[in-house]
């Protein structure tokens, strides 16, 4: 049985994440063998993660990475199951790994997660001791694509643009989508089905009133109108200026597409 030093144990802390008594343990279930010991924490912590697997996730961060040249950003929501854990630098650090991955990934839209990035996940797993996962991620590519992540890692946003448009205009526009939360480009991008359910409620809402039929079609179309441009990004009012709608900000440039991420959302 090879000699297991205070050394030995540190070395294999420091390589694995885990505890020291655990580690310790470990080479003494190996007989030192330094090999077998990383296989031994492995596998219990694969079985761990299991339990925890079960675990609310409710806590986490997103994370944004761009191409140097502007014209691709990924974006990652990767969850926890507590503030703490998101706070730790070792699971901030996964979280900007694992975006930096998701931007390696071929195509655009919605991000098919790798075994690389899922394995990131796990090994932060095995060393904090919280279940977390990564609950989706997303690729954007355009002539131009703005970035935008809250202070609190708990908001992004991509947004991709052809045309025209400045720094400061597409920081606001990204701001404005964080904040807004719209549901697609024009009115004509809204899931059809969420219309008809606020058609069906306005018209419930205007036949109470006991108004003639015509006067009710048109409170119907007029609250319908007022949806459509609320959720709509382009009609929507600009937050930095409600006397403008963001169509109005962005001159000739044109939004080609957008992703929003909320963490829990």
């Amino acid at each position: 049985m090879a000699e297991i030093t205070a050394a030995t144990v540190k070395a294999l802390r420091e390589e694995t994440g885990q505890g020291m008594m655990d580690c310790k343990k470990a080479l003494q279930e190996a007989e030192g063998d330094l090999e077998a010991a990383r296989d031994i924490l492995r596998r219990k912590g694969l079985a761990t993660a299991e339990k925890k697997a079960a675990r609310a996730t409710s806590e986490g961060l997103i994370g944004i990475s761009a191409a140097d040249d502007g014209s691709t950003a990924a974006m990652v929501e990767i969850r926890c199951e507590t503030d703490f854990c998101a706070r730790n630098e070792v699971f901030r650090d996964m979280v900007r790994k694992t975006a930096d991955m998701a931007l390696q990934a071929g195509g655009e839209g919605p991000v098919e997660p790798t075994e690389q990035m899922l394995q990131a996940v796990q090994d932060t797993l095995t060393q904090i001791g919280e279940n977390m996962s990564l609950a989706r991620a997303v690729k954007v590519s355009a002539p131009r694509v703005g970035t935008y992540l809250h202070h609190n890692g708990k908001v992004g946003v991509l947004v991709g643009v052809e045309g025209e448009i400045d720094d400061n205009t597409l920081n606001d526009l990204c701001m404005h989508i964080a904040f807004a939360d719209p549901m697609g480009i024009t009115t004509e991008d809204v899931p059809a089905d969420l219309v008809e359910k606020e058609k069906q409620f306005a018209r419930e809402e205007a036949a109470e009133s006991g108004k003639p039929a015509d006067i009710v079609e048109k409170m119907v179309t007029g609250k319908v109108r007022k949806f459509l441009e609320a959720n709509a990004l382009l009609a929507q009012p600009f937050v930095r200026d409600d006397k403008k709608k963001v169509q109005d900000i962005l001159g000739d440039a044109k939004v080609t597409t957008f992703a929003r991420f909320a963490v829990g959302g």
